[in-house]
């Protein structure tokens, strides 16, 4: 997994891109503090942060996060 911080708050995630439809992203108890997104909300109703998925498809486009397969995973 590879450190994404979001442009517009500034928190970071851990991401993990397995294909352009599939992102795993870990969240920590303070990255959910301070998205402005999750603050107030219960964060298992959320889905997602729209600031964040731009910040992770930025990451993406620019090189800093490679969209990776499973199959080595997978016996």
């Amino acid at each position: 997994m590879e450190p994404v911080t979001c442009r517009t708050c500034a928190t970071c995630v851990l991401v993990e891109k397995f294909s352009p439809q599939h992102t795993s992203v870990q969240w920590t108890a303070s990255a959910v503090a301070a998205c402005a997104e999750f603050t107030g909300a219960d964060s298992a109703r959320v889905r997602t942060c729209a600031a964040l998925r731009d910040s992770v498809e930025a990451a993406v486009a620019g090189g800093r996060i490679e969209v990776g397969t499973r199959d080595g995973d997978v016996p």
